[in-house]
């Protein structure tokens, strides 16, 4: 991804897939597109049985919302780096 938007959500009482769903739908009302990815930290991201033995989870993805969701040491907690992953996808939304 190569541009995006930062949503920032640190509501307490709720969960992943519902900030996911806000960030994700107020992307689609002010870009027009439909995001396709989205970056978190990953103290954020709960995945069973993800992640490789030594503790490494800069490779965690998960699917929510029809996003790709995956984890990134380089956004800090409560933040959503979400947008359209290649450009194939931005010329199918328009």
């Amino acid at each position: 991804m190569n541009i995006g938007m930062l949503w920032f959500d640190n509501d307490t009482k709720t969960n992943l897939d519902y900030k996911l769903e806000r960030a994700a739908s107020y992307y689609q009302q002010k870009y027009g597109k439909t995001p396709t990815v989205c970056f978190v930290h990953p103290s954020m991201i709960n995945i069973e049985g993800a992640g490789s033995e030594n503790g490494n989870s800069s490779k965690e993805t998960k699917k929510s919302c029809g996003m790709e969701v995956r984890s990134n040491q380089s956004v800090l907690p409560n933040h959503f780096w979400i947008g359209v992953n290649g450009t194939n996808h931005a010329a199918a939304d328009s």
